[in-house]
C-alpha cells in the first residue's frame, strides 16, 4: 500500500507539473502586414540596444514564438537583423497570450499589440509626454512601462538630483533591474561631466582597430567630442554643418573626435565614407553600454562636448548655430 501511495503521489506531481503554466515561456503570435514570408527576429532589449535571441519563419504573413525567456520583460521584434534600433519594435511581454499586428512601415506607427497590459500603459504614457515623470511614477510605481518611460524618455533631460528623487518613487521590486542600475549610474556620472569639470578619460577603437584613449588627443587645442551613430538620422543630418565648422576652425586649434555607438563595423565605416567625415573616428561596439557613453552620461545622440586645452569641459549639448558661435567665442 505504501508503494502504491508513493506511485500515486508521484504521478499526481507529474500531472500537476505538466498541466501547470510555465511563467517563463512566451505565448506570442501575430502577423506581419508587409511580408507574407521571410524571417522575424525576437530580440533582447538591453540598454537601448537590441540583440537577437530567436527567430521564426513568417508563413502566410503569420508567426509564433514559444521561446523560454525572462518574463515579464521588454523585448523587440524585427524583420531586420542589422542592429539598427529604429528597425525594431519594442514590445512588453509576459506569460499571457499576446498577439501583435506588426506594421513595419512608418516606424511601426500602426502596429497593434493585444493582451499586454504594460504595452497599453506605455501607449497611454506616450500621449502624456508633457506630464512630469514623478506624476507617472507616483500613480504607477509597480509598472515596468512607467519605469521604462522614465529611463528612455525623461532621464536625458533631468538633473542628477531629479533622477535620484524619481528613483525613490519606483517600486522596490525593480531595485536590481538594469533600468534602475543605468539610472543610478547616470546620476553619478552626470555630476562628473558638468561644465567646468575635468574631462574624464575613456577608451575606444580607431578605424584600424587600435585601442586609444581620449587623453591621447587632449592638450594640443580645443577638442569637440561628437557622440553619434550611423543609424541616427539627426546625427547624419548635422554632419554637413559640423564639416563646415571643422573646416572653418581646424587651423585655429579645433579637433573633432567622433565616437560612434554602432554595433557593426560595416555600418559605421559605410557612414563615414558616405558622409565624407574628415575628423578622427572612434567606435565603442557596446553602444549605450560603452565606456565613453556611460562616462559622459550620454542618453541621447547627437551629443557634443567641447574640451579646452587644459582638458576642462567648457560647453556641452551644442546644436545648430550655437555650435559655431560657441567655438568661435572660445577660439577668439
Amino acid at each position: 500500500m505504501k508503494i502504491k501511495n508513493i506511485i500515486t503521489v508521484f504521478i499526481s506531481v507529474i500531472l500537476v507539473t505538466g498541466c501547470g503554466k510555465n511563467p517563463d515561456r512566451l505565448n506570442l503570435s501575430g502577423i506581419v502586414k508587409n511580408a507574407s514570408s521571410g524571417v522575424i527576429y525576437l530580440q533582447r532589449y538591453e540598454n537601448k540596444s537590441f540583440f537577437t535571441i530567436d527567430s521564426a519563419q513568417i508563413s502566410d504573413g503569420k508567426f509564433q514564438f514559444t521561446t523560454e525567456v525572462k518574463l515579464p520583460e521588454i523585448y523587440g521584434l524585427s524583420i531586420d537583423d542589422s542592429g539598427n534600433p529604429f528597425h525594431s519594435f519594442i514590445v512588453f511581454l509576459d506569460s499571457n497570450p499576446i498577439t501583435v499586428e506588426l506594421d513595419t512601415a512608418n516606424e511601426f506607427r500602426n502596429t497593434v499589440v493585444t493582451g499586454s497590459v504594460e504595452q497599453d500603459l506605455l501607449t497611454d504614457f506616450t500621449k502624456k509626454y508633457r506630464t512630469p515623470i514623478h506624476d507617472i511614477l507616483k500613480e504607477h510605481p509597480k509598472s515596468l512601462a512607467a519605469l521604462y518611460t522614465f529611463y528612455r524618455y525623461y532621464s536625458y533631460r533631468l538633473s542628477p538630483e531629479e533622477i535620484r528623487a524619481n528613483l525613490q518613487l519606483v517600486d522596490s521590486s525593480f531595485i536590481h533591474s538594469e533600468y534602475v542600475k543605468v539610472l543610478e549610474e547616470l546620476a553619478n556620472n552626470l555630476e562628473k561631466v558638468s561644465v567646468g569639470s575635468k574631462a574624464p578619460d575613456f577608451q575606444a577603437k580607431t578605424v584600424e582597430g587600435n585601442t586609444v584613449k581620449l587623453s591621447d588627443y587632449l592638450g594640443r587645442g580645443y577638442v569637440l567630442i561628437d557622440f553619434w551613430a550611423s543609424w541616427c538620422a539627426p546625427c547624419r543630418k548635422e554632419s554637413p554643418e559640423l564639416k563646415e565648422v571643422y573646416k572653418k576652425y581646424k587651423e585655429r586649434g579645433l579637433e573633432v573626435i567622433g565616437v560612434s555607438l554602432d554595433h557593426k563595423t560595416e555600418h559605421w565605416i559605410g557612414a563615414i565614407k558616405q558622409d565624407d567625415l574628415p575628423w578622427i573616428q572612434l567606435v565603442d561596439y557596446d553602444a549605450w553600454a560603452g565606456e565613453g557613453v556611460k562616462t559622459y552620461g550620454v542618453r541621447l545622440i547627437p551629443y557634443k562636448f567641447l574640451i579646452d586645452r587644459e582638458g576642462v569641459i567648457v560647453a556641452k549639448n551644442l546644436r545648430g548655430a550655437d555650435l559655431d558661435e560657441v567655438i568661435k567665442a572660445f577660439l577668439n
